[in-house]
């Protein structure tokens, strides 16, 4: 059940946005009782967001084929396809807005989106580190700022700038050049 209701946020949000879902929509969509969505989810925010991760889980696949810039230009160029080639960057923008003055959704969104999100990027570079191809002084942390950071930099701040393929594989090849071992 818990898959279907996720299924059913997920699609309602790519295909309407916020504004489209709602607890009885997905209730209904999914076959689920109002009741059992709210036993799960306590808010519509908190739902959207967890719809919003299952839809997109898989393009953001982390690849680990043991060259970290092969695998971060994967990465980022997904990041990059997913944000502009499919309304999920138009949703994520949305949903991080509003998380802005709903702290149920801020919290759902550090606890279970982008807190989760962060550690696995910290944990490929603290493995590329491992394999000897990242300097061993190297702050992760920033390092995940300056290679994702730009991208909801962009999506939030300019949207008029490019979120393109060609600048995701700009970016690692110019953070890369400055921490290489």
């Amino acid at each position: 059940m818990r898959a279907r209701i996720l299924a059913a946020t997920g699609a309602l949000l790519l295909d309407e946005g916020m504004a489209g879902v709602t607890i009885e929509r997905v209730a209904e969509l999914s076959g689920a009782s109002k009741t059992t969505v709210y036993k799960w989810w306590p808010s519509k925010g908190a739902l959207a967001l967890h719809g919003y991760f299952h839809a997109v889980e898989s393009a953001l696949a982390f690849p680990d084929g043991g060259d970290v810039e092969v695998d971060l230009v994967a990465q980022l160029r997904s990041l990059a396809r997913l944000l502009t080639g499919t309304p999920a960057g138009r949703v994520i923008a949305g949903i991080i807005g509003q998380a802005q003055t709903d702290p149920d959704l801020a919290d759902v969104l550090l606890r279970h989106y982008s807190g989760p999100r962060r550690d696995l990027a910290v944990e490929v570079l603290r493995q590329a580190q491992e394999r000897g191809q990242l300097r061993p002084d190297l702050d992760l942390d920033v390092t995940v700022d300056q290679l994702w950071g730009p991208f909801y930099h962009r999506l939030l701040l300019f949207p008029n700038m490019p979120i393109t393929e060609e600048y995701a594989t700009a970016l690692v090849r110019n953070l890369l050049a400055g921490i290489r071992t």
